[in-house]
């Protein structure tokens, strides 16, 4: 590995990199999202909401992120929708982890003890509120980890946006190494910035583990 070379292949990998973090945390909300709105159809009690919500969490994780990927870039646009590959990685990856957050969020949510929620209605205390001031909040803490490890795997298959063109770093390095045959400087540096973007994301969430576990024992005390 050369020096020079490192030098001139870091500020395109950067950019990247930009674009990287970007789809990431678009994703990210989305899934959030998504995810949300599927794991409360999943536990509505109006039987046709749980079972749309249960067939669409299902055909999503059955489908390769990548296929959708595909379906999204170069079939939407078919129908009159047109996207950028930006906005169609977003999306895809957005959509494809929306059943993921989806299942997270519906395992909180069914680990609070029920006596909480029927002492809340005891005081008069509608469905609405008890799902966001009772339910939420401590379902927020028990997903808290697999939220954080979706997180981080959505930063890593971020790449796949690569195979749709988006400028990405994946795509930045392919480029590099396939006009310059650096491969090894390429792709180590690549794996390199990868790992300095997944640490922090993932001691980030081992802090707030960390912190909202305190508090739950301070508050059991």
């Amino acid at each position: 590995m050369d020096f020079a070379d490192i030098s001139a292949f870091f500020p395109i990998l950067l950019k990247g990199a930009v674009i990287t973090v970007q789809i990431t945390i678009g994703s990210l909300l989305l899934s959030t999202v998504l995810g949300l709105i599927l794991a409360l159809m999943k536990l509505s009690p109006v039987k046709a909401f749980a079972v749309t919500a249960g067939t669409i969490v299902n055909v999503i994780r059955g489908l390769p992120i990548i296929v959708q990927l595909f379906y999204i870039y170069f079939v939407i646009p078919e129908l009159g929708i047109q996207l950028s590959a930006f906005q169609a990685g977003v999306i895809g990856l957005g959509i494809a982890y929306s059943a993921y957050q989806a299942e997270n969020f519906r395992a909180g949510i069914e680990a609070i003890d029920a006596g909480q929620i029927e002492a809340a209605k005891s005081i008069g205390m509608k469905s609405r509120l008890i799902m966001r001031r009772v339910v939420l909040p401590q379902a927020f803490r028990i997903t808290l980890p697999p939220y954080g490890n979706t997180s981080v795997m959505i930063l890593k298959d971020s790449s796949l946006a690569s195979t749709i063109t988006v400028a990405e770093m994946t795509r930045a390095g392919q480029l590099i190494a396939a006009s310059t045959f650096q491969n090894t400087t390429v792709y180590t540096m690549l794996a390199l910035m990868y790992l300095a973007l997944s640490l922090p994301l993932i001691f980030g969430v081992n802090r707030l583990e960390r912190y909202f576990g305190k508090g739950v024992k301070g508050a059991g005390k």
